[in-house]
């Protein structure tokens, strides 16, 4: 199984995800998967077709919102959106869990509170503290 980190209580992130994984995510209790991840990226990974395949045949929900970098408002409002308990996914995490905290900063978040979560599942967003607040984080 997949590196899964929990962010909060309905949102965790993981590394990328292998076929297998959509079902021991199911029994895990998740009900939604979000793929951060770009078709391509890697020559070993997953497609979108075949990871949403590999989602609905497991009972999940399944959204694919690529990017690089920064976090496109379509990643952000994909993470805003998610309904019942999400793994978010990409080549390690980060991307997910960066897009969380924009979608979080966006809907007036605690800056604190998003880098502390962030923080103990193990991903650094300090450094992005002034820009959370750029984007709505109180």
């Amino acid at each position: 199984m997949a590196d899964i980190r929990d962010v909060t209580t309905d949102f965790s992130v993981a590394p990328q995800l292998e076929p297998e994984d959509f079902a021991e995510a199911a029994a895990l209790g998740f009900t939604h998967i979000i793929n951060n991840r770009p078709d391509s990226e890697s020559p070993d990974q997953l497609n979108s077709a075949e990871a949403e395949a590999a989602a609905k045949a497991a009972g999940l929900t399944y959204v694919h919102a690529p990017f690089v970098g920064q976090p496109t408002p379509e990643a952000v409002r994909t993470a805003a959106q998610a309904k019942g308990r999400t793994l978010a996914y990409c080549r390690s995490g980060t991307r997910s869990v960066t897009a969380w905290a924009f979608a979080q900063a966006g809907s007036g978040g605690n800056a604190e509170q998003i880098i502390g979560a962030a923080a103990n599942a193990g991903y650094n967003l300090g450094p992005m503290a002034g820009f959370l607040k750029q984007l709505g984080a109180r």
